[in-house]
């Protein structure tokens, strides 16, 4: 029996699941994660997986694993030790950034350019000179850079960053330096701006190129320990490394450009949200993963994962194409404090896996979102986390009346408080994705999962007028499940600077084709067969004389890719965005993207539990409702709905990765698929 296994690292736990590839038959568990070294919570977590599934390693076809290590080496500061070789003039680019301060009065701010990286010293002027148009001004100074180079042995480095002005226009320049470096330091990881980034905008390019050396150290040596754990398994599979763009990479192709990590925690989430909802016949989704640490918001609009161009790690630009995700610091181990004047706060800081909430009983004492819930009676301490944590309800209520007496509140009052302020920032995030930009959610349906997603989902629905939530069969794990339906893909961009007016579909024509053949090449690497990957054609458009611009789908060379109907495109597409169009203007191309993405043939699906008339009989406990004082609620057993049950609110539906919480006025029905849907119907 072949399987396919996606092993998702979150903050607090680690996320495991397998599909048989021949029947279908899924198999989901989770571990708590180990922050000190994540590859001890990922080989955990796979044994637990084995045992249950009863294979053995050989019999494991497909790894796909999301992970956070290079995202949270930046965010500690915990990297590589750079050296910056740049164009002779062009040194202090870092520390300049784009001259933009947030906040603007703030006299004791912190610089908002990521000198972290590297100090001034590790910084050498190169003499070369590239024109915009690709010409060589000034050849490279050969022995400058050979004095250059021999200045790394004394910095001591980790990695090397080459950026170079304008070298996305002609990249020789910079392929000549790596070479040198090469030459003197074999092992030395090398990161050429013209292969991570070749577009334009100087600073923008410069940060995305130091972050990619910076972590590719730290990258290097998790993955490399990962697959020799692996090797002395005796696994001889394939492993793949989600990516931002919420595609898939073999584990080597990964390490050639391992920026593309960062910040791809949630894209998973999202894909896996949009296979189920299609699967059933939904194409516009609201998706909100809730988890130990954060809260994630994602769109799906007709079937499309809404894509950002660029980023933000800890504040800093991240010009790298990722699923559009909002995230805030609400989830299950989100602390709840009060400030001097007794008001009640929760978040951001997070008790993350160590020590975790306080009902975790490993030396935590802050109250969190997840002490408020089992207070509240909507987590039962016997199965939570599938029994692989142990509750301790009594430290929980012992950490809530500490905050209670702060703020003037019975310790039930304070933790409903900490709910209503924990959803009311979620629903904050869930418009900010959706109303802020031109959606209406009333249209969309709302995606619950993680392992407290579908404790708030019918809170939030309430407060933003969602008629229709879809709760996964393992909303736990929907993001490991995800790594499993996610496509290999592959992005080529080129800088394409040109007046629409003054363009020969020829020329367009050209790049394209040079686009899609490194997409194809890289595809091929990936043992994807030839012909089977789909193509996507984009083009980034704007009117003369904007700084920004958007991105156009542009239909494939020889099947009517003309500029004339680029431009037609984007009139079309500004004019959706922004509500007005300018026909006569001249418009002007500024980028190419080509992106190749393969999406192996889905396992069969298992065939549904038989359906039946009624639920069984539930059980009964005492729960926190709406405001009202602690009534019995009917608790029901997540594995015992079978398709066509129906559960009326107020009631919990408990599984062994998480709580669903049905507030009163909603409805919950099995679907064919053993998905949860539940409608929201009119309140008194």
């Amino acid at each position: 029996m072949p399987w396919r296994i996606g092993v998702d690292i979150g903050g607090t736990f680690t996320d495991c699941v397998a599909i048989d590839e021949d029947s279908g038959r899924f198999v989901a568990c989770k571990v708590p994660s180990t922050p000190a070294d994540p590859t001890e919570g990922f080989m955990r977590g796979l044994r637990r997986l084995l045992h249950l599934i009863g294979c053995r390693w050989r019999d494991i076809r497909v790894i796909c694993h999301g992970t956070t290590v290079g995202t949270n080496a930046i965010l500690e500061r915990r990297g590589g030790r750079l050296a910056l070789l740049t164009t002779e003039g062009f040194e202090d680019v870092l520390f300049i950034g784009r001259q933009k301060r947030s906040r603007m009065y703030d006299l004791d701010m912190n610089p908002e350019t990521p000198t972290f990286l590297l100090p001034r010293a590790r910084i050498f002027g190169v003499p070369e000179r590239v024109a915009a148009t690709g010409e060589v001004v000034r050849p490279l100074d050969l022995c400058a850079l050979q004095g250059a180079v021999e200045a790394l042995a004394e910095g001591a480095v980790d990695a090397v960053a080459v950026c170079y002005l304008f070298a996305f226009a002609n990249p020789v320049h910079e392929q000549v330096t790596r070479n040198h470096i090469l030459r003197r330091f074999p092992h030395l990881p090398v990161s050429l701006s013209s292969e991570v980034d070749p577009r334009f905008r100087e600073y923008e390019r410069l940060c995305l190129t130091l972050f990619d050396a910076y972590v590719k150290p730290i990258m290097a040596v998790y993955l490399d320990r990962l697959r020799a754990m692996l090797e002395r398994e005796e696994f001889g599979g394939q492993v793949y490394i989600m990516h931002s763009h919420g595609g898939l990479n073999r584990l080597e192709l990964a390490l050639h450009r391992p920026v593309g990590t960062l910040l791809s925690g949630p894209a998973a989430g999202v894909i896996g949200a949009r296979h189920l909802a299609l699967d059933v016949g939904m194409r516009d989704l609201i998706t909100c993963d809730i988890g130990g640490t954060s809260c994630d918001v994602g769109l799906v609009s007709d079937g499309v994962v809404a894509l950002a161009e660029e980023g933000r790690i800890a504040g800093y630009p991240l010009r790298a194409p990722m699923v559009d995700v909002t995230s805030i610091g609400a989830g299950g181990g989100s602390i709840a404090w009060a400030d001097a004047g007794g008001g009640l706060h929760v978040g951001p800081r997070s008790a993350g896996a160590e020590p975790g909430p306080a009902c975790y009983g490993r030396g935590g004492t802050l109250p969190t979102v997840t002490d408020a819930s089992l207070l509240l009676g909507y987590l039962n301490p016997a199965t939570f986390a599938g029994g692989e944590v142990t509750i301790h309800p009594h430290l929980a209520g012992q950490a809530i009346g500490r905050l209670a007496s702060e703020v003037g509140l019975a310790p039930l009052d304070a933790a409903a408080g900490i709910h209503t302020i924990v959803n009311a920032a979620m629903a904050d995030a869930l418009r900010l994705i959706s109303i802020r930009r031109g959606h209406d959610p009333r249209q969309f349906t709302l995606v619950a999962f993680g392992g407290a997603g579908p404790v708030h989902a019918g809170a939030l629905a309430s407060l933003l007028g969602i008629r229709r939530i879809l709760v996964p069969l393992s909303p736990g794990t929907l993001s490991a499940f995800g790594l499993l339906v996610a496509p290999i893909e592959h992005h080529a961009v080129a800088t394409f600077m040109h007046r629409a007016s003054e363009l020969a579909d020829e020329q367009l024509d050209a790049v394209l084709g040079g686009l899609a053949r490194q997409c194809t090449d890289r595809m091929s690497q990936e043992g994807v067969p030839a012909g089977q990957a789909m193509l996507r054609y984009t083009a980034h458009m704007r009117y003369a004389g904007q700084s920004y611009e958007l991105e156009v789908v542009l239909p494939a060379p020889r099947e009517g890719g003309t500029v004339e109907e680029a431009v037609r495109r984007f009139h079309q597409t500004y004019e959706r965005v922004y509500g007005q169009r300018h026909d006569a203007h001249a418009v002007e191309f500024v980028a190419l993207r080509v992106v190749a993405s393969y999406t192996p043939p889905p396992p069969p699906s298992p065939a549904p539990p038989s359906a039946s008339e009624s639920p069984p009989a539930p059980t009964s406990r005492q729960v926190h409702v709406s405001g009202a004082q602690p009534t019995p609620v009917p608790v029901y057993r997540r594995e015992r709905l079978l398709p066509g049950h129906v559960v009326h609110g107020p009631a919990l539906i408990e599984q062994a990765d998480t709580t669903i919480v049905v507030p009163a006025h909603q409805v919950a029905h099995v679907d064919e698929r053993s998905n949860l849907l539940i409608h929201v119907e009119d309140g008194p």
